[in-house]
């Protein structure tokens, strides 16, 4: 089509200037309007079919994604959403596991293996392991984000098969391993979602956002808690990332919290004085920690230790020193004996 185009317009003009060039003077003028006129005209024509061209070279492909949307928007979910609400539980902010086994779709083998816990109200506990060993599976099993291959995971003595989803999220505060922060403000992040109260007030705000750590760079920014945030958190670091996240979390005020690897970007010193006001603050909510930090989770009420999609012990930090040996091993490669003996 191009090609026709082109040839066209050198055609029209060596005929042109062929007319032209024999006319009299007093044609010549006429002749070269004559000329430009018709180039303009043959020219719309010409764009006129190689748009056509390209509308049927489009029409396929739209035609295709056109048919991989409706595969999605068709596709029945897997998770099928439960009838139960938060008024009928027996129990407030207890996780438990029952046998617990998981496999990814199509996996061959399971991830998880024989999981059985249990968590009261009120309780810390702290998963670690190695990289690969199952704790973030594990965690997503409560919010459901999976569901469990075989046994159960009981959220206040209930399934969580058998909540509404709405009803199942409102229960929890989740932190991600890697923050989500969105286009807004640091009030807009901090009191972002739904969770069947009222908004979260200023004082709300900026209690969590104290407790987070995150009160003196919110306060060096310009406007503080109306400063901009861009889209992703381009313009802050990960760790204030992951501040305002944790305080997004406490601004939700629910019964169990969910930290996911959610204080691996903090220096040690702000990790420390954050999990402090963190326990005294949520000392009424149940916490469940995932981290790679012996730091982070040695005071936890309960350390369950997890190797190869396995749990190979249950206890106290002590205990764990004493008795499991994948913890004590992953202890000492952090800190030393004397370190550990201090501690």
């Amino acid at each position: 089509m191009y090609l026709v185009m082109y040839y066209l317009t050198l055609s029209i003009y060596v005929i042109g200037a062929y007319l032209i060039n024999a006319a009299g003077m007093g044609d010549k003028i006429t002749l070269f309007s004559d000329m430009i006129v018709f180039s303009s005209y043959a020219m719309q024509v010409i764009m006129s079919f190689l748009m056509l061209a390209i509308i049927f070279m489009m029409l396929p492909r739209a035609q295709v994604s056109a048919e991989r949307i409706n595969e999605v928007l068709d596709t029945e979910p897997s998770m099928k959403d439960g009838n139960l609400k938060t008024k009928n539980v027996k129990e407030i902010g207890t996780v438990e596991f029952k046998n617990v086994y998981f496999k990814y779709p199509d996996a061959d083998e399971y991830l998880l293996k024989d999981i059985s816990f249990k968590v009261n109200r009120g309780e810390t506990v702290a998963f670690i392991g190695s990289t690969g060993s199952g704790k973030s599976t594990l965690i997503n099993l409560v919010p459901r984000f999976y569901d469990v291959t075989k046994g159960e995971v009981l959220v206040d003595g209930i399934n969580v098969k058998d909540y509404q989803n709405e009803s199942l999220n409102n229960k929890i505060g989740y932190v991600p391993q890697s923050a989500v922060m969105f286009n807004g403000t640091v009030s807009s992040n901090v009191a972002y979602g739904d969770n069947g109260k009222p908004k979260p007030s200023k004082e709300k705000i900026k209690e969590a956002v104290k407790v987070a750590q995150a009160e003196d760079f919110v306060a060096k920014m310009e406007d503080t808690y109306d400063a901009h945030i861009a889209q992703g958190g381009t313009n802050i670091s990960g760790g204030q990332k992951q501040r305002l996240a944790i305080a997004r979390a406490i601004a939700r005020d629910p019964e169990i919290y969910i930290f996911d690897d959610s204080f691996s970007a903090l220096d040690y010193k702000t990790d420390v004085i954050l999990r402090q006001d963190l326990k005294k603050y949520t000392k009424d909510a149940t916490n469940l920690i995932v981290a790679q930090r012996i730091g982070t989770i040695m005071n936890a009420d309960k350390i369950v230790v997890l190797d190869k999609g396995e749990c190979v012990g249950i206890g106290t930090h002590q205990e764990l020193l004493k008795e499991c040996q994948v913890y004590k091993e992953i202890a000492l490669s952090q800190l030393s004996k004397e370190e550990l003996a201090n501690k």
